[in-house]
């Protein structure tokens, strides 16, 4: 698998990948699929979300992640930091450059999600949180990275959506506005990024077990997944290797559905 990374001179490709801090998430599965294929990997987190999110057992997992990919045979370095914050961008790839090189792959995982909440009760200081990080952090990471782009082609952005454009999520208003800006601004970023040599593609990978399903949940679930199963974070972390790799250079702008049927 590793050779699909690697160019003529050998040099592996150097991803980040936002929103890597807890064991059975999105984000680490896509550290460890990269790293399989041999690529480096800088990872950020920020643990004060996860405890709000009530994530328990979780604070030693960027270092255990760590530790795990440099097992793999890859560099690895990561990062805390709160993508709420303008300047989060500009540290993020000084960090990177400084520790590890210039980026190619930037996987946008992180995300800023609440219980849930009816519409009539919503405040300007609650959406302005979703937006922070599932939007503006998003949407400036991606352009601080496609300013600091360094080669002619082979450049990718994978953006993280949650299927709002299949149906109603009652209660989730926040969170579908700002994820479903991702889907739109995808479409449009790709054709601006074009030219740069830099494709860019949303991955939805539908409802997935990461560690915040019940049991009521996967059973109400079961009978509307047409494959028998739940989805994994390793379903989608397969599909966004698949997107930062050579591979996937004619594919920009879509938004793929990845969600077993259902």
């Amino acid at each position: 698998m590793e050779k699909q990374y690697m160019s003529q001179q050998t040099i592996r490709p150097i991803a980040i990948v936002t929103g890597a801090s807890r064991q059975r998430g999105i984000g680490t599965a896509v550290c460890r699929a990269l790293a399989q294929s041999g690529v480096d990997i800088f990872f950020t987190h920020w643990s004060p979300y996860d405890r709000f999110m009530h994530y328990q057992g979780e604070e030693e997992t960027p270092a255990h992640l760590q530790n795990e990919l440099r097992a793999m045979g890859v560099r690895c370095e990561q990062m805390s930091v709160d993508l709420s914050d303008v300047e989060a961008p500009g540290r993020i790839l000084d960090a990177v450059e400084e520790r590890l090189g210039a980026a190619s792959i930037l996987v946008n995982n992180a995300v800023h999600d609440e219980d849930e909440q009816p519409f009539d009760q919503l405040t300007a200081a609650t959406l302005d949180k979703f937006y922070a990080i599932n939007m503006r952090g998003t949407l400036l990471l991606s352009i601080e990275f496609a300013r600091r782009f360094v080669q002619s082609t082979g450049g990718r952005i994978i953006n993280l959506s949650s299927g709002q454009g299949v149906g109603a999520m009652p209660g989730k208003l926040p969170y579908v506005a700002t994820k479903g800006a991702i889907e739109a601004f995808t479409v449009t970023l790709a054709a601006e990024l074009a030219p740069r040599g830099i494709t860019v593609n949303a991955v939805d990978p539908g409802a997935s077990d990461t560690g915040w399903m019940t049991e009521e949940i996967k059973q109400a679930l079961l009978p509307h997944a047409p494959m028998g199963r739940i989805g994994q974070a390793e379903d989608a972390a397969r599909l966004i290797r698949f997107l930062a790799s050579e591979e996937s250079g004619w594919i920009t702008g879509q938004i793929i559905h990845s969600r077993g049927g259902m």
